[in-house]
């Protein structure tokens, strides 16, 4: 029978039924994020070690690289004080100066001061007593910038740039040495040369070293300079790079002033 009634509501469909959201648990959402946290941190430490790694040893090579170049002007320096004093004096100092009874007193280095901007401090210095006397300690521990190898770890009052002194070397001694005496030629003969830290001495004492510790120097390097070899200064000025390996007799021919060797070809 039908529904006739003009006042009855009309059937409404039957909404779906839905279950209501579940409230989000905040714990888990946080620990989620701290492990993605965590494990990205981890990533980032690793490539980080990974990057260090990898740049350290040409970060390394860049640094001594810059030490090398400060080493080599410093040695340039001290050439230029040498040829200065040569011009002023006529002559190239003495390896050492002596006293009455042949006592070395003082270095080469002590002499050129002047030359290498350091005029106050060779004024402190009484030339007439010993380096080491208690008027010249002071000085002695002092420490004088062009005489140190940035690439040297010895107490910054020592110094690894030394004479040979040999009795046919342009520093035989305490006696002077003039640019004709050089037959040889000044390109072909060397002036001052970088040793390793065992033969470092303070720069203000009469102490070099002599050819055998030359020679000993490429066989077996105890120096902590630089890798490889080092330094020597020519007579003309120049600053060449020795190696190691270089031949013994090329190291001998080096360091006389009169053996008419020919080394142009390099080292």
């Amino acid at each position: 029978m039908s529904n006739d009634n003009p006042y009855s509501q009309p059937e409404q469909p039957q909404q779906p039924y839905h279950q209501p959201p579940r409230k989000s648990d905040g714990k888990s959402t946080m620990v989620i994020v701290g492990v993605v946290l965590a494990v990205a941190f981890a990533v980032m430490l690793v490539c980080g070690g990974i990057l260090v790694a990898l740049m350290l040893p040409a970060v390394q090579a860049a640094r001594e690289a810059a030490r090398r170049m400060q080493c080599s002007n410093n040695i340039k320096q001290i050439g230029l004080a040498l040829h200065n004093y040569h011009s002023t004096y006529n002559s190239l100092p003495p390896a050492y100066t002596v006293d009455a009874n042949g006592r070395p007193l003082h270095s080469w280095r002590s002499i050129i001061l002047p030359f290498v901007e350091q005029q106050a401090l060779y004024d402190q210095i009484d030339f007439s007593k010993p380096w080491d006397a208690p008027e010249n300690q002071a000085v002695a521990m002092t420490v004088v910038p062009t005489y140190s190898c940035p690439s040297t770890e010895i107490d910054p009052t020592m110094t690894t740039y030394v004479a040979v002194v040999h009795p046919q070397g342009i520093m035989s001694g305490a006696t002077p040495t003039t640019f004709r005496q050089i037959i040889d030629g000044l390109s072909n003969t060397l002036m001052v040369v970088e040793t390793d830290s065992a033969n470092a001495v303070n720069w203000m004492s009469p102490d070099d070293i002599d050819l055998q510790a030359f020679l000993a120097s490429g066989a077996a390097r105890d120096h902590g300079g630089h890798p490889g070899g080092a330094h020597v200064l020519m007579g003309d000025g120049a600053v060449q790079f020795v190696t190691d390996s270089a031949d013994q007799n090329l190291r001998k021919a080096l360091v006389t002033k009169d053996g008419n060797e020919d080394f142009s070809a390099g080292f």
